[in-house]
């Protein structure tokens, strides 16, 4: 499967969480460069290298997870013209709880537009995590 044609990280990222949203392995996989260096660390997991670790993993996160909705809160951007970092906490709304997760997302610009290469996620520190909150 080949990456999408994305013209800013932005569009790539937007991509991601509505990948992630609808769990859509097709269009998770389309956010991510076709390369065998990428990279991706869900919270508390194993470092992923490559995409085929990468597509299994999504593979069985959207398996086994409940639908859920982000709210993404920009924390800090870095870029130049082939890069760009963002990191992000992403508010999930999780089978009636609300969770939070820092991530760093990372985008590279390829000869077809910009594609994830990175996207590390973890819990938050202990003193920073919100409590759990039923709806």
């Amino acid at each position: 499967m080949k990456a999408r044609q994305f013209a800013a990280a932005r569009e790539a990222e937007a991509a991601f969480y509505t990948a992630f949203e609808h769990r859509d392995l097709e269009a998770m996989m389309s956010v991510w460069a076709d390369d065998d260096h990428v990279i991706c660390i869900h919270p508390l997991g194993p470092t992923l290298i490559g995409r085929h670790a990468v597509e299994q993993s999504w593979r069985t996160i959207f398996r086994n997870t409940s639908p859920m909705k982000f709210r993404i809160e920009a924390q800090h951007h870095t870029e130049d013209s082939n890069v760009v970092v963002h990191v992000v906490h992403e508010h999930i709304e999780l089978a009636e709880q609300s969770h939070t997760v820092l991530a760093t997302n990372v985008y590279h610009l390829t000869k077809t537009g910009w594609c994830m290469v990175l996207h590390h996620a973890s819990p938050p520190p202990a003193a920073d995590r919100p409590t759990a909150t039923v709806h």
